[in-house]
């Protein structure tokens, strides 16, 4: 076998019920290079990984893994089997303690101690040198809460390095993170490849493959398509790899014709419900046509979640302003009083918000929309049966049957799950909050197809977005903040990255 292959997976299948998630995938990924995985929503890129790293131990799938020349057999309940064999994975969703610092954090459940007692001294020590080493920028001894989440990124992989792995899984590791945050990551992945540490790299965001990865394979269906040198790669052919088909155009035309005004919001102040005088939003005003897709840009921290949040009555102390809805003054003091009006959010956690994990896709469809399939104090099966399938066919969710629990789709299909049991409830008003975020290219265009068919519809839209390109490729207009204020909106013909990055920066 060659020795500069670290990882040789040997026609990998791994199956549910009901479903094959992977199916004879064979990849071959070597030494101290940076790999890129790429797929659509359910291609089986989480999967593999998970296989990888342990999750799915030894036994529950068919094929093999070679590691180092050795067959991998990781035993149940063996993640941390997979790290003590070198093998890290640092996922979407952050796994630090907040209240901790980053020393204590890197060094969680593996603190050395002398006598029965933790040695700090060697803590800090030994996370310093670490952090140097892959020059990570960020204090041992800092608290977690009190960084950035790109610092706190650089948290997570140094921890992952402090088990010297040999191989450092990413996954959409940039999702949260600002330009500058993705340009210092990219820097840290070129160093952790000159100290020979092998990167495996997932992403949603395609570009990102062509700044930072060696080869590419694409996986779709289960199955993998092809494994190329990133430079023998275009973008157009690598969404053709993943989609199967071509997408001619990012962003599609809708032929959406705004109509009068349906909502504004005018002077609105808001204040941190958890920091008693902390303003959030300081003087928002906007409008919003029926049947209008209206884009709010802004920095991350510029106040964009906290707005939305706040007209569906769920975050920020209203302390000034007026809200209007169909030309009626209209106070919302929570989420059901919101729905009650005709106002829906998709919100940017969706696993947070959006959805509850454990529940069916059934029960997480119609959970808002109860009152339709209510009769007497009891609930009409059928009814909600006949709904809940309608929406998921109408937003193609792919799912074995609707009994399954959400924690059990890809984060494609549950985010069209967030979606679909909003549009049940016929809202007025949509709020989308990263409506695309951690899905897939294929998705991401489906969601855009909806998004213009619910507007040609009469739905009127307010999207946030922190992908500037979506924001200008879907808005009517644009509406760009900066610190809680609404500085400008702008109409799409005039809308420029360079015009809004000077409104959302404060310089224009």
């Amino acid at each position: 076998m060659d020795k500069n292959i670290i990882l040789d997976f040997k026609n990998v299948t791994k199956r549910f019920p009901g479903v094959t998630a992977l199916k004879e995938a064979s990849i071959q990924i070597r030494r101290g290079e940076i790999h890129g995985i790429c797929g659509e929503n359910g291609a089986g890129k989480s999967t593999l990984m998970k296989i990888l790293s342990g999750v799915y131990p030894y036994g529950t799938y068919e094929g093999e893994i070679f590691y180092n020349g050795e067959k991998l057999k990781l035993a149940n309940r063996s993640i941390r089997q997979a790290r003590d064999e070198g093998i890290a994975i640092v996922y979407q969703e952050l796994t630090l303690v907040p209240d901790m610092t980053v020393g204590e954090n890197v060094f969680l459940g593996k603190e050395p101690t002398e006598f029965g007692i933790i040695n700090w001294n060697k803590l800090y020590s030994d996370t310093q040198r670490i952090l140097e080493k892959y020059q990570l920028d960020v204090q041992p001894q800092a608290i977690i809460k009190n960084l950035g989440v790109g610092k706190m990124q650089m948290v997570e992989i140094a921890k992952a390095l402090s088990e010297n792995a040999q191989i450092l899984i990413l996954d959409e590791p940039t999702s949260a993170l600002t330009d500058a945050e993705v340009d210092k990551l990219m820097e840290i992945l070129e160093t952790l490849k000159q100290h020979g540490v092998t990167c495996i790299y997932i992403t949603h965001k395609l570009d990102e493959f062509f700044r930072i990865t060696d080869n590419i394979t694409v996986l779709r269906d289960g199955q993998v398509v092809t494994t190329k040198p990133t430079s023998d790669v275009t973008l157009e052919g690598l969404v053709k790899y993943m989609v199967g088909r071509e997408l001619k155009e990012r962003f599609p035309k809708g032929n959406r014709k705004p109509g009068e005004v349906i909502f504004e919001v005018e002077g609105l102040h808001a204040e941190d419900p958890d920091s008693a005088g902390k303003e959030v939003l300081r003087g928002i005003n906007l409008d919003l046509r029926k049947g209008e897709i209206l884009g709010i840009a802004g920095l991350m921290g510029s106040g964009r979640t906290e707005l939305v949040m706040t007209l569906f009555g769920e975050y920020g102390k209203v302390t000034a302003g007026k809200v209007r809805l169909e030309n009626e003054e209209i106070n919302i003091s929570s989420a059901s009083n919101a729905i009650s009006q005709g106002l829906s959010l998709v919100p940017e956690d969706r696993k947070g918000q959006g959805l509850v994990l454990g529940q069916s896709v059934l029960k997480n469809l119609s959970l808002p929309n109860l009152r339709f399939f209510s009769n007497m104090f009891q609930i009409d099966d059928n009814a909600e049966l006949r709904a809940s399938t309608e929406q998921a066919q109408n937003l193609a969710i792919k799912a074995p049957n609707l009994l399954i629990p959400c924690d059990s789709l890809s984060g494609g299909n549950q985010q069209k799950v967030v979606i679909a049991k909003w549009l049940m409830s016929n809202p007025k008003i949509l709020f989308m909050d990263d409506p695309t975020r951690g899905v897939d290219v294929g998705a991401k265009f489906e969601i855009y197809k909806l998004m213009n068919e619910l507007a040609e519809r009469g739905v009127s839209i307010i999207m946030i977005s922190s992908d500037l390109e979506e924001v200008l490729g879907m808005s009517d207009r644009v509406m760009v903040m900066h610190q809680g204020h609404s500085t400008q909106t702008l109409e799409a013909s005039e809308a420029t990255q360079e015009k809004v990055m000077a409104l959302a920066t404060g310089l224009a």
